[in-house]
């Protein structure tokens, strides 16, 4: 297991581990790191659009949704104040990267609706 703490937002938002990119995504039922790829065909996940229930993201290159409930499965993540830690399932020592990436306003809605990015 590798752990790594990087931004939730602004600069270094983005933790590229064994060149896969991930994000602090939040909707209105809550935040969680999910891989900034599509993983239908690897298009930018990350400037998704949310479904009107916040159930599924659309990628902005195909139309393909994918279930929150299954971005928030694949990376056990917690949010202190402005950084997230997260554990993902790969050796200590695999490669890692920290950059900044834009997020859409709909994966940094807080509870309320307001922009969290």
């Amino acid at each position: 297991m590798l752990v790594v703490t990087f931004a939730a937002t602004g600069a270094g938002n983005c933790v590229e581990v064994a060149d896969a990119p991930y994000v602090y995504a939040r909707t209105a039922s809550g935040g969680f790191v999910m891989g900034a790829a599509c993983p239908h065909r690897g298009g930018p996940l990350h400037l998704a659009d949310v479904s009107a229930d916040g159930r599924q993201v659309r990628c902005p290159w195909h139309g393909g949704r994918v279930s929150v409930a299954r971005l928030r499965r694949q990376v056990a993540s917690v949010r202190r104040g402005g950084s997230v830690t997260a554990v993902f399932s790969v050796p200590p020592g695999t490669p890692t990267r920290v950059r900044h990436v834009p997020v859409a306003a709909a994966l940094c809605a807080a509870g309320g609706g307001e922009p969290a990015c």
